[in-house]
């Protein structure tokens, strides 16, 4: 891996593409690209990159359905582009699994910016109760090397990048409320703006995953005009 890391930006939009690839060339990073679905998943099976920048509307099959099948089938970090910047199409990347959206037009040193900041946080070691390579918590388990959840029956849950870190803050402040500002900066690495709902949204789909139901969840609760909580206790099981 070069210093800075690869890059795979697809995007059908041959000058964005262009643009961006000689900017991140230009600030150290690698960078292959691709115009649809098809070239990006033969990019994929040539070589792995660290990030893939993923444009919404893509022709044939979109981006959302891109970032989905990417998501069942690893944690590869994901950045989504969109020209659409309504608060829902934001919304929908990251049910989708995307670490991050940028709305259309940006600033190539913002993208640059949310690249820097997904990466760090996707090579960050895991949480570091005791340095434990698996925590249990309410009969679940989250394996920290490989980076997936166990649930009570010893099934493995696959996790976003996003997913991984948002529990493993909470499992490192268990029973600690933690307002969406925080948990915002520990899990993209950047504050909430008043509209953003997406560590909500991520939330949401962690209660989904634990099934712990969203109306009367005993697991993560939500606190009024305060956050959330991990309202379990955590165990270390191996050091």
């Amino acid at each position: 891996m070069d210093a800075q890391g690869h890059i795979l930006v697809v995007d059908d939009d041959a000058e964005i593409r262009s643009l961006l690839a000689e900017y991140l060339a230009q600030h150290g990073y690698r960078v292959s690209t691709a115009r649809d679905g098809a070239q990006m998943r033969s990019a994929l099976q040539a070589e792995r990159p660290e990030l893939v920048v993923l444009d919404l509307m893509l022709p044939g099959e979109d981006g959302l359905s891109l970032c989905r099948d990417l998501r069942a089938k690893s944690n590869l970090p994901v950045i989504m582009l969109s020209a659409r910047r309504e608060e829902i199409d934001r919304i929908i990347g990251i049910e989708m699994g995307a670490d991050d959206y940028l709305g259309k037009p940006f600033n190539p040193r913002e993208l640059l910016a949310r690249i820097k900041s997904v990466l760090r946080r996707a090579s960050a070691p895991p949480v570091s109760r005791g340095e434990a390579r698996r925590l249990r918590f309410a009969l679940w388990t989250l394996d920290c090397t490989a980076r997936h959840l166990i649930d009570p029956q010893g099934v493995i849950v696959p996790l976003s990048g996003v997913q991984f870190r948002l529990l493993s803050v909470f499992l490192d402040h268990p029973e600690r409320v933690l307002d969406r500002d925080r948990l915002m900066d520990l899990t993209l690495g950047r504050e909430a703006t008043p509209f953003d709902r997406s560590i909500d949204v991520q939330v949401s789909r962690l209660r989904q995953l634990l099934h712990d139901n969203g109306r009367e969840p005993h697991i993560i609760k939500t606190v009024r005009n305060g956050g959330y909580v991990l309202a379990a206790a955590v165990e270390r099981l191996d050091a």
